[in-house]
């Protein structure tokens, strides 16, 4: 089937793809829970399209490039949530065009965000959803107290041309307890001051089917899910059979009996470790170890006779598969019924 792709090169089943959609979806139907998945593993409008057939209330990206990529790259895809601080006055006329395309939200968790997005909306003729990023654990971005996400909230909802839109975070693995208390108690505060709150969205792969252990979160966004990666089998998430990309790479030397050099290098497997022992899982081949990565080469060890030949080629996968998407142009995409077939990934590329 992939005899004529080029290596190194990503590949994606698109039926495991669409399974791994519907699992979750099912699960978050089961506990009304809305989602809002993240496109940056995918980077693909299709996909973002299969994932609203299954009943996604719309997506999430990363970067205003990103949105506008899917945006334009689908009519379908109309409400979006960028969970990211936007500042420059580039990417603030950049968010206001798009606004008058979609319903779009941002996040916010500093003053001179917010007043950097009231200056852009003020005159826009349009509004800007606004949520509060909270940090609940994971010590990336977001407010640290619930006093903080009150005080911030009615910021927002004094702001011009700016809307309260609830309260976002991205949290640790296992924090759902944090995630409860904290929301619970910035929900409380903001709602004495006479502030609704629309929603609260959470997130994160890793703790996908546990989301329903902190229920005082409307919206979860899982970004990995959609095709897993060997982080997510390592935490018991996932199975192999449940990885729908995969790096496809040749053998191009094999110098010892314990030693084989692919293709497929830190361009294409990334140097994502995610606290795991090599870049990548070999399928079929549990005893090889990818040990070390240069630009082109990726090298594997095996304690035994590697078995492996000059030319043969082998999947792999990926410690991590967001990033590996972002590093290709297209990824081939196959099914039981589809033959390969090269799909540019648009929302790539841009720095904005």
């Amino acid at each position: 089937m992939f005899d004529e792709i080029q290596t190194p090169a990503v590949l994606v089943d698109i039926d495991v793809a669409k399974r791994n959609i519907a699992r979750f979806q099912a699960y978050a139907d089961s506990h009304g829970l809305k989602v809002r998945p993240h496109i940056k593993t995918h980077k693909l409008p299709a996909i973002a399209e299969l994932q609203l057939d299954a009943g996604a209330v719309g997506i999430t990206c990363q970067k205003v490039s990103e949105a506008e990529a899917m945006v334009a790259g689908s009519g379908r895809l109309n409400d979006v949530l960028i969970t990211y601080n936007i500042l420059g006055e580039d990417k603030l006329a950049a968010l206001v065009a798009l606004a008058r395309k979609v319903k779009l939200a941002v996040v916010a968790d500093s003053a001179t965000v917010i007043d950097g997005l009231a200056t852009a909306f003020a005159s826009a003729g349009v509004t800007l959803d606004v949520f509060v990023e909270c940090n609940t654990g994971a010590d990336r971005c977001g407010v640290g107290t619930p006093q903080e996400a009150a005080e911030l909230a009615a910021r927002i909802a004094a702001g011009p041309g700016l809307h309260f839109a609830g309260l976002m975070t991205y949290p640790p693995v296992g924090g759902a307890d944090r995630v409860q208390a904290f929301m619970t108690e910035a929900k409380a505060l903001i709602e004495a001051r006479g502030i609704a709150v629309p929603a609260i969205t959470s997130g994160g792969s890793p703790d996908m089917m546990k989301a329903h252990l902190a229920p005082i979160a409307t919206e979860f966004r899982p970004g990995t899910y959609v095709y897993n990666d060997r982080s997510l089998v390592a935490r018991g998430v996932a199975a192999w059979e449940d990885c729908a990309l995969t790096v496809l790479a040749t053998v191009v030397s094999v110098p010892a009996p314990d030693r084989a050099i692919i293709d497929a290098g830190s361009k294409t497997l990334t140097s994502d470790l995610l606290g795991l022992v090599g870049h990548g899982h070999v399928l079929g081949r549990p005893d090889i170890t990818i040990d070390q990565l240069s630009e082109e080469h990726g090298r594997l060890r095996c304690d035994g006779d590697i078995n492996l030949t000059v030319g043969q080629r082998i999947r792999i996968v990926p410690n991590h598969a967001c990033v590996v998407t972002n590093m290709v142009d297209g990824v081939h995409v196959y099914g039981k019924d589809k033959a390969p077939e090269l799909w540019p990934v648009p929302a790539r590329g841009k720095i904005i």
